[in-house]
């Protein structure tokens, strides 16, 4: 819904979205580096940068379109879960659905940067966001 919002409703130039949506990027990435999917080159270099001078870990991961075919369905428009293999692809494959297909859009998966088993919630992602935000319009 809120993808929809900040495209259709508020007419975003471009998206970025935060979200832990099935712990699969921890198999790969750990607890320490977020995972980045996006089509667009100039929104994933400008996220490499950002993540650099933050110190918030990321990591710019496959868009594999083929896995879009783990999201059919025989009943809905589309399904919000792919197989047991590349979980983390098809769930930001999903989430592209609902964004127009020419708006530059990333799905950053924080699951493991923003919870520290001894400590709690990290607040991870917070000064990415931050960034980026102050770098719109410049």
């Amino acid at each position: 819904d809120a993808l929809v919002y900040a495209d259709k409703e508020v007419g975003c130039e471009s998206i970025i979205e935060l979200s832990t949506l099935t712990g699969a990027c921890m198999v790969s990435l750990g607890k320490e580096v977020c995972g980045v999917w996006t089509s667009n080159d100039e929104l994933a270099e400008a996220l490499a940068d950002i993540s650099q001078v933050t110190g918030e870990k990321s990591w710019r991961m496959p868009l594999e379109k083929s896995y879009n075919k783990e999201l059919e369905s025989k009943i809905a428009d589309i399904s919000n879960c792919g197989s047991r293999y590349g979980g983390a692809i098809t769930a930001a494959l999903f989430l592209q659905n609902f964004v127009d297909k020419k708006k530059p859009f990333a799905h950053i998966d924080i699951a493991g940067p923003v919870w520290d088993d001894k400590s709690g919630a990290t607040g991870f992602g917070a000064k990415l966001v931050h960034d980026w935000i102050s770098k719109q319009g410049a």
